[in-house]
């Protein structure tokens, strides 16, 4: 069966490994539309290899009617979200609730309208099939035995840049530093996310609402050699993981055609020169927006809109250098003590975008002024 794919996002990190996927495996997937940024060069060029028609190409990726429009194609079996940030969240919904595959690369939608994506899932019939490597690591292993016998999910956390560092030491980091990711090759809002452990703190509320487990049951761990992505413990003791070397390409193949495999390795370990595999627990002190994310977690409604939207705009003032790299912390957990209402519809999730993004900008501006004195 060939399986017709949707790629929004398609020039950046996740969208071009995707249509990598897709080129070596024809047979089994047809690219029948494509969204993308700024650069139109190469959407162009993408849409001339896959033959997708100019109708069904999109640039300039903050028209949200031309990403509803594209994510519920009729003909459309898959629908890759790949966007950076908030703005994918209309996709999101709208290939849910037209009953699609949501292989979902767009942590912040989900995280953000956590309730209105589940309500648009369970309304449209669609299916999430992650493809973050961590969450695609759960769900292989959520494999290995029934849901009511997992005892606690586990994240790993490569501790990105910085991993050891004291926050003393944090204090004069640049952007140049935090965008040296020791294992992998993502794009400027991610990387520094890593760096911060932002990413991980969203990636365990993503985890409470992909597969509906407490924050009490996940937990997560250093591990830098990023080759363990995710752990499972059961009742029993029993712990599944899923290895593999770093490759993106083998949770994206994995996302299109679950729960078929790909043919093809990617990441595959050559066991007889790995080496060792070492844990170790996150220091909250010098990465507080890991236990920022468990407290949005925890509080629900509103809050973890108002962290994302926040460290959206926290992140642009550092790549920007408007701000230190502790900064971005300062700027999460002020702008999310100040509380946040409830979310019952995509307007509650826009408007706790909105206003967390004011006030970011507002301790922006003030941390500014602080740091020129």
């Amino acid at each position: 069966m060939t399986r017709r794919v949707v790629v929004l996002g398609s020039t950046g990190s996740i969208g071009t490994q995707a249509l990598d996927v897709i080129r070596r495996h024809r047979e089994h997937y047809e690219v029948v539309a494509l969204a993308a940024g700024r650069n139109t060069e190469l959407l162009n060029a993408q849409a001339d290899e896959f033959g997708v028609p100019a109708e069904r190409v999109r640039s300039g990726l903050d028209s949200t009617d031309a990403l509803t429009e594209l994510a519920a194609l009729p003909d459309a079996d898959v629908v890759l979200n790949a966007v950076v940030g908030f703005a994918g969240l209309p996709a999101t919904i709208a290939a849910l609730e037209a009953g699609k595959r949501l292989a979902l690369a767009n942590k912040e939608s989900l995280i953000a309208g956590g309730p209105v994506v589940n309500a648009a899932r369970v309304r449209g019939g669609g299916e999430i099939v992650p493809v973050d490597s961590e969450h695609s690591a759960l769900y292989q292993a959520l494999r290995g035995g029934r849901r009511e016998e997992v005892a606690r999910l586990i994240l790993t956390a490569s501790g990105g840049p910085f991993r050891g560092r004291t926050r003393a030491e944090l204090e004069l980091v640049t952007v140049e530093d935090a965008l040296k990711h020791p294992t992998w090759d993502m794009g400027a809002k991610i990387t520094i996310d890593s760096s911060t452990l932002m990413n991980k703190g969203l990636e365990v509320i993503e985890a409470h609402e992909l597969f509906d487990v407490d924050y009490d049951q996940v937990d997560v761990v250093v591990h830098p050699q990023s080759v363990v992505h995710g752990m499972v413990e059961f009742t029993d003791g029993a712990t599944v993981a899923q290895l593999s070397m770093p490759d993106m390409r083998l949770p994206i193949g994995l996302a299109l055609g679950a729960p078929d495999r790909l043919s093809e390795p990617f990441g595959a370990i050559d066991w007889t020169s790995l080496g060792s595999l070492t844990f170790e627990t996150p220091d909250l002190e010098a990465f507080p927006c890991l236990a920022l994310a468990y407290e949005a977690g925890r509080t629900g409604g509103g809050a973890p809109a108002t962290l994302s939207g926040a460290n959206e705009v926290a992140v642009e003032a550092f790549l920007d250098r408007r701000i230190p790299w502790l900064g971005i912390a300062e700027v999460n957990a002020e702008v999310l003590h100040q509380g946040s209402g409830n979310i019952t519809e995509v307007a509650d999730v826009l408007e706790a975008d909105r206003v967390a993004r004011e006030r970011a900008r507002h301790v922006v501006e003030q941390i500014e002024a602080r740091t020129a004195l």
